[in-house]
């Protein structure tokens, strides 16, 4: 029998994405992340390993002080944050072009 444990990341959570050809494998973004979810590559010069998406709480500490800008912080549709622009009343939030108009209905029940 095989007594190996092999530790895979998980694939369809993805909080961080790391170029690998930006990144020179200083593992700074390791030891700056605050839950842990980078592991150091045991390759020397690789980019870390993302193993623990799930547990990402998207601080963005790893992204912050990446001296090579090689990390992307990939937040989840619900954390994205619109603003408003006050001269002209245009809505924007990350990732959206085009976003859609607000909702101005009232809350069913509601009365105004």
């Amino acid at each position: 029998m095989n007594n190996k444990v092999y530790m895979t990341p998980n694939r369809y959570a993805t909080p961080v994405i790391i170029d690998t050809g930006l990144c020179d494998g200083c593992n700074i973004c390791v030891e700056r992340c605050r839950t842990q979810v980078l592991l150091p590559n045991p390759e020397h010069g690789k980019p870390p390993i993302v193993a623990y998406p799930d547990e990402c709480w998207f601080a963005a500490c790893c992204e912050a002080h990446c001296p090579t800008g090689a990390i992307k912080m990939v937040h989840p549709l619900n954390q994205r944050i619109p603003w408003k622009r006050k001269e002209t009343g245009e809505y924007f939030r990350i990732g959206i072009a085009n976003p859609p108009p607000p909702n101005t209905r009232p809350p069913y029940g509601y009365e105004l």
